[in-house]
């Protein structure tokens, strides 16, 4: 979380939080006053770094450090170059893949995942909408909550979507999914739906966006760099994908019954559609 928001915080919390990269075993064991002296701040600017990292307070960031120690990765996104082996893809495409997964799992809100899964459960219809790769993510979303029968739509033409939101009510939940979070599509796309009363969530990589901050619940993915290639947004797309498996999964686990009984009747139709019989 700290190497995510490192360029988009103060000067005074930046050396707070580069101190601690640095040093994380120091920065475990020291007071509030402590850390801010040996950064060359103040216990003030340490607290303010908490609540820019969404924290509670001075000990659950030290929690948090704690906890990383152990499992410290000093691995970082590589990108391939040219007559690259196969052997080296497949190495730096897992590698990738997992830091994506395992750094979203690091940054997740578990108040606003709750929040967010309450939410949907109340819901009486979701609305996805990204463009371009985030636009797959919001149609793998859509597939996911209209086989537990809970009406979604996903969008990625902007005009179709607006069409859409146009008619949405207070009953309604509207997703924007961008990575960078400054998809402006996605941006005019919240707050016509904010305008309609329909409550909003985002999905955008970590940090303060544009996307982020109209959304009334916002979640996050890791915001670390994609290789220069990309190959259609691999890591990001791949960390969006696990989100909203979270999601869904979450989501599954609060109406287990019912949505056992909804996904057989969803693979019996399929089933008759393509003639298979049991």
């Amino acid at each position: 979380m700290l190497k995510e928001i490192l360029q988009n915080i103060p000067p005074s919390e930046r050396k707070i939080a580069e101190f601690i990269i640095s040093n994380p075993k120091a920065a475990v064991g020291c007071t509030a006053s402590e850390l801010g002296e040996l950064s060359s701040t103040s216990s003030a600017a340490v607290i303010r770094l908490c609540k820019s990292l969404g924290l509670k307070g001075f000990q659950e960031l030290k929690l948090r450090i704690a906890g990383d120690i152990p499992n410290s990765f000093n691995g970082r996104y590589q990108d391939i170059v040219p007559n690259e082996s196969r052997e080296s893809i497949v190495n730096k495409m897992t590698n990738n893949s997992l830091q994506a997964i395992t750094e979203t799992a690091n940054i997740i809100n578990y108040q606003t995942l709750e929040h967010t899964v309450d939410v949907i459960l109340k819901t009486e219809k979701i609305h996805f909408f990204g463009v371009g790769a985030s636009g797959v993510i919001a149609q793998d979303a859509q597939q996911k909550f209209i086989r537990i029968n809970k009406p979604a739509s996903a969008f990625m033409d902007i005009h179709v979507a607006a069409t859409y939101i146009a008619n949405v009510t207070p009953n309604d939940v509207v997703m924007g999914i961008s990575f960078s979070g400054e998809t402006m599509e996605v941006v005019k796309i919240l707050e016509l739906a904010k305008q309609k009363g329909a409550t909003t969530i985002s999905l955008t990589s970590y940090g303060s966006t544009s996307v982020s901050e109209i959304a009334d619940i916002p979640l996050y993915i890791s915001a670390s760099q994609e290789a220069t290639f990309r190959s259609g947004a691999t890591s990001s797309r791949l960390a969006q994908l696990h989100m909203i498996d979270i999601l869904f999964m979450c989501v599954v686990t609060e109406q287990y019954d019912e949505t056992m009984r909804n996904l057989e009747k969803t693979k019996n139709a399929v089933d008759f559609i393509i003639g298979k019989t049991k």
